[in-house]
């Protein structure tokens, strides 16, 4: 998704998503509530995962799944998580 359809999805200008990005402008609550959605992910998520470490196939792949199925996705890659012995 480009900056601007970012910008119009959510509100504001593509300058001001592009500040958040940058790390110019401070990614506050208020913003991460906003964008997450957008993504289809969750305000957590957009802090706790670096896009430069995610594979570009893996998100060309999810970016091709229809919104409604992508909770069966979830599901499945979910089945691939290690389970840690606690």
């Amino acid at each position: 998704m480009t900056q601007a359809k970012l910008a119009e999805a959510i509100g504001t200008t593509g300058a001001v998503i592009s500040l958040l990005e940058s790390g110019d402008r401070g990614l506050s609550d208020k913003w991460l509530r906003k964008i997450a959605p957008v993504l289809g992910t969750r305000p957590g998520h957009l802090l706790e995962v670096d896009p430069n470490a995610v594979s570009e196939d893996i998100l060309d792949i999810w970016s091709e799944i229809p919104e409604e199925r992508r909770d069966q996705a979830r599901d499945v890659l979910r089945t691939f998580r290690i389970r840690r012995e606690g």
